[in-house]
């Protein structure tokens, strides 16, 4: 079996757990399966986990960099060591910015900029994750990296010092960072307070399922998406002899379409990736055995 499941993971919930829970559950009606996920969320964060089931996890290459929306609440005032609300206080401030103030300043980091990430994360610093350096004390830097911010909008006031705002950005953006960011920019402090990850490449609310309701479920089978359904590549077909030419490493077949990417099907059964150059066809990703 090979597909996708777009899990609603819980604010208060690790990845880790999310995907195990899944795991067991998609165990006890298949048997054991390989299973990943695209993009890790917070603890404290809620939303969209899209998990890859055996040879699908193969095509979550083609998504990483896809654009991935969130709405997110800053509250400012003080800034914490995770820069989140979970985290310990390390510094206040009585200066709260003004709605206006943060509309315009949002502009300044759209497009590509760096951005340094939080310490409390999953990146690798010489094999260690910077969460575990963190916690257990270590003082270490973490590099600016390049980032791209489609979008970023001030949507409402919450509170005297809660705002609410949906960005929209590439695949490695820290929205803990543009939080610290942009009140730094206005002479501010802020933590980033609420997190929902509403969307990711074609993976949204509109084709997600709760966690809670996949565990519950009589039969998964309805609930898994289809391997194709996660790339928009037009199409090439073929038939049973062009197939096994292709994967006997035979590439003598011309295919009159443009060089790039393509879904490749066999009598319309979904194989994989394709990469057409000079109108020789490669399969360049497979999600299933032949």
């Amino acid at each position: 079996m090979n597909g996708f499941v777009n899990i609603i993971k819980p604010s208060g919930m690790s990845s880790a757990l999310a995907v195990s829970l899944v795991k067991k559950k998609i165990y006890k009606q298949f048997g054991k399966q390989s299973i990943g996920h695209m993009g890790t969320l917070d603890p404290m964060a809620s939303g969209v986990l899209p998990m890859g089931i055996n040879q699908a996890n193969r095509l979550f290459d083609y998504l990483l960099d896809k654009e991935k929306t969130y709405v997110a609440e800053f509250t400012f005032g003080y800034i914490t060591n995770t820069l989140d609300s979970t985290g310990t206080t390390e510094k206040t401030t009585d200066f709260i910015p003004s709605i206006d103030d943060i509309k315009q300043k949002c502009n300044d980091f759209v497009g590509e900029i760096d951005q340094i990430p939080p310490k409390y994360s999953a990146k690798s610093i010489g094999g260690k994750r910077g969460y575990e350096l963190a916690r257990s004390g270590v003082d270490f830097e973490l590099a600016p990296k390049k980032v791209t911010v489609i979008s970023f909008d001030l949507v409402e006031q919450i509170n005297d010092v809660t705002y609410k705002f949906v960005i929209k950005c590439k695949g490695g953006t820290y929205i803990r960072s543009l939080c610290r960011d942009l009140a730094l920019s206005l002479g501010s402090l802020a933590v980033m307070s609420k997190l929902d990850r509403v969307g990711a490449g074609v993976f949204s609310y509109e084709n997600a399922i709760l966690l809670q309701d996949f565990i519950d479920a009589d039969s998964i089978d309805g609930l898994i998406l289809p391997p194709d359904f996660v790339v928009a590549f037009e199409k090439i077909n073929l038939d049973k002899k062009q197939t096994q030419r292709i994967l006997n490493g035979i590439f003598d077949q011309k295919f009159a379409v443009l060089d790039g990417f393509y879904r490749v099907y066999c009598d319309n059964s979904f194989i994989g990736i394709g990469d057409v150059k000079d109108e020789i066809l490669k399969i360049k990703t497979y999600v299933r055995d032949l």
